[in-house]
């Protein structure tokens, strides 16, 4: 276990290890352990991102809040200690030092994960789906902190695109606003989340991990400073069946109507599991897997080219 200099954040030994000789790492969330899938599901799912990570050849680092410090590269039974808390505060930029100062527990969100993943010289990221502007923001002002930490932190979050919850064109449009790349894997269109189209397109389409690899290096060594998103699309035989999809979908944004702010996603994602009897839930965790695979990869042909 190693110890910043403030005393604030912990890196367990082999993350510590790999990041110092140059290994690829891979960052991984909490929040879906305490917020984005039901238990059992949540644990046993963040123990299958690692296995897939470490199976493609990279060293996974989970990260969570827990007695006052950031951990990165939580062990088994810190996550348990995450899933088991009573009401874990899901932990984005705002209230990040806040929650830390209390020594509760909290579950990192993408934002907060890919400032505890910066901090800690990793520069790879696998998540289900990114936050962005959230319907009706016009009127609400409700855009994802998701963003601002893409726009701040060079960290490659490779992701099934943005959720299918947010309102997408305008979540694309605010990425080139900040100037956050968007790179497809194998496709010209940014992902929705559960399904693979979205009809908007991404900056570049990047055929193979090597593509990758090139433009998010060469992102890197033209010192720009903020992340890229990877829209890595569920594959065909995961994702949801469209008229299913948008009929859960239609229905879900009008029971949600009066729920607002950090409530809203995860009230969201139980009523998609709830009107789709449970299969939003196998497409979320296929295209997880599918993206710790592919970030896994990204950061063995990142580490290749160091």
């Amino acid at each position: 276990m190693t110890t910043f200099a403030s005393g604030l954040f912990r890196v367990s030994s082999d993350v510590a290890a790999a990041v110092a000789a140059g290994k690829p790492v891979v960052a991984l969330e909490t929040t879906l352990v305490t917020h984005g899938l039901p238990q059992p599901d949540g644990i046993r799912v963040a123990a299958a991102l690692e296995d897939a990570v470490r199976s493609h050849g990279g060293v996974p680092a989970t990260i969570g809040i827990l007695d006052g410090t950031v951990r990165i590269g939580v062990t088994r039974a810190e996550l348990e200690r995450l899933a088991a808390a009573t009401n874990p505060v899901k932990v984005n930029l705002g209230n990040f030092a806040a929650e830390v100062a209390a020594g509760g527990v909290g579950s990192t969100t993408v934002a907060a994960t890919m400032f505890a993943a910066w901090k800690a010289g990793i520069h790879v990221f696998a998540t289900g789906g990114i936050g962005g502007v959230h319907r009706g923001a016009a009127e609400t002002g409700d855009v994802s902190a998701d963003l601002t930490a893409l726009a701040r932190y060079p960290v490659a979050v490779v992701c099934a695109g943005a959720k299918a919850i947010l309102d997408l064109p305008r979540t694309v449009e605010m990425l080139e606003t900040l100037g956050v790349p968007i790179l497809g894997v194998g496709t010209a269109e940014f992902p929705a989340f559960y399904r693979r189209e979205s009809g908007l397109r991404v900056d570049r389409r990047c055929d193979s991990i090597a593509d990758v690899a090139r433009t998010v290096r060469t992102h890197f060594d033209l010192g720009f400073t903020s992340g890229l998103v990877v829209a890595n699309p569920v594959a065909e035989a995961d994702a949801l069946p469209k008229e299913l999809h948008d009929s859960a979908l239609g229905t879900a944004l009008l029971e949600a109507a009066d729920v607002s702010g950090r409530g809203v996603t995860p009230y969201l994602l139980d009523r998609m599991r709830a009107l789709t009897g449970g299969a939003s839930v196998k497409t979320n965790e296929a295209l997880l897997l599918n993206n710790a695979r592919v970030a896994a990869d990204l950061a063995v042909a990142l580490a290749a080219t160091a």
